[in-house]
């Protein structure tokens, strides 16, 4: 066997391992809970802290212009700015960035403890439940009653 067609059987024995795949699914997942948390972020809870400053704040928003372009007269929005070539420090993005990545977190850690939590209930059951004797005592029990039956 050459080496090009070990590698590729290597590779190949590699990438259906159940690891592999497991990790796949974990991405995707994530990939689309990262979405979920830009959702509850942007949708809800943004807004809410928009009420509470009495205002409509938008963190993306929020940015300093280190340098403007000459006779630039446009709007001066993020987008605008940025197309016209300014040089934009958007420190309100990171914000909101920020607090995507301390409100994914804290959900992350709230899935970890409550699977921590179901899995140590599940022991502890495990544990109180009765073990079931080897088959070949309870063997022996039936040959015992059966005896026992016998003699009396």
């Amino acid at each position: 066997m050459s080496k090009a067609t070990g590698f590729l059987a290597e590779f190949r024995q590699f990438a259906v391992k159940g690891n592999m795949i497991d990790l796949a699914v974990g991405v995707i997942i994530g990939a689309a809970f990262g979405k979920i948390i830009d959702s509850l972020v942007k949708d809800v809870i943004m807004p809410i802290i928009s009420f509470i400053l009495g205002g409509k704040v938008d963190f993306t928003n929020l940015f300093w212009v280190l340098t403007q372009p000459a006779n630039y007269s446009g709007p001066h929005t993020y987008a605008d700015l940025t197309k016209a070539g300014a040089v934009v420090l958007a420190w309100g993005n990171f914000l909101t960035i920020l607090i995507n990545f301390i409100l994914l977190a804290f959900v992350v850690f709230c899935l970890v403890k409550a699977a921590n939590s179901a899995r140590e209930k599940l022991v502890k059951e495990e544990a109180a439940a009765p073990a079931a004797p080897p088959a070949d005592v309870v063997l022996l029990q039936e040959i015992r009653d059966l005896l026992k039956k016998q003699q009396g």
